[in-house]
């Protein structure tokens, strides 16, 4: 049976096609993949070798975790191909690494000031065409331990779960988070749903006990900070 090849998609529905298109945040793992990859080995296209890494590991975080060893028990990856995709993750990993707040700080002082994540996140996602919405986990040093973007696209209060959002928190043992989104048309006035996600969020993290110090919205060279516009004054 003729293994399915990227040739059998249309033009326009190829990884690289679609990449170059739309970007590369709406590409689903497998479509990276094959990017990554490039090619598949006689008898195994790169879709189905693809496909494969999706379901032995599931998540991006495991196939990190995973050995050179595991990896090449996958038909159609070598030596080459597995150093190629942890060489990949790991550039991400790095991308990703804690960013420190203040170096000043008294340790287990609590983080104040809105513009101090304004000021790490503004490179991150700022300048985005889409929204993101990131998550910053903090520990009880005061420290950011990682951020994670858990969600991309126009913010609604019946699309943003509240469980996805602190899974994030829980998997990196956050003592607090912060919220945050951008606004691609650089104006961080809130709007309607960008409220009721975060009342939503605050009294999930009442009810998780991590606490939401803020949510920021970041635009053009400036932000809203819900801490120091609503929070503090309901």
């Amino acid at each position: 049976m003729k293994s399915f090849t990227v040739k059998d998609l249309p033009r326009d529905e190829r990884p690289r096609e679609r990449l170059a298109k739309l970007g590369a945040e709406v590409l689903s793992i497998q479509e990276l993949l094959v990017i990554v990859l490039g090619r598949g080995v006689k008898g195994e296209s790169v879709m189905n070798t693809a496909q494969k890494i999706v379901s032995k590991f599931g998540t991006l975080e495991a196939l990190q975790e995973a050995s050179l060893e595991d990896i090449q028990e996958i038909k159609g990856i070598g030596p080459a191909k597995a150093c190629q995709l942890k060489a990949c993750l790991e550039l991400s990993k790095r991308l990703d690494k804690p960013i420190q707040i203040d170096k000043n700080k008294k340790k287990n002082q609590k983080l104040t000031c809105a513009k101090e994540v304004y000021e790490a996140l503004r490179k991150k996602i700022g300048g985005l065409k889409k929204e993101n919405f990131v998550v910053v986990s903090i520990d009880t040093r005061n420290k950011i331990i990682a951020v994670d973007t858990v969600f991309v696209g126009t913010l609604n209060s019946s699309l943003v779960h509240p469980r996805e959002i602190f899974e994030a928190a829980i998997r990196r043992h956050a003592a607090i988070i912060v919220a945050a989104h951008n606004h691609p048309s650089g104006d961080p006035e809130p709007s309607d749903e960008d409220i009721k996600v975060t009342k939503l969020l605050i009294e999930a993290g009442k009810m998780m006990g991590i606490e939401m110090l803020d949510h920021l919205i970041i635009g053009k060279g400036k932000y809203f900070s819900f801490r120091d516009n609503f929070i503090h004054n309901s």
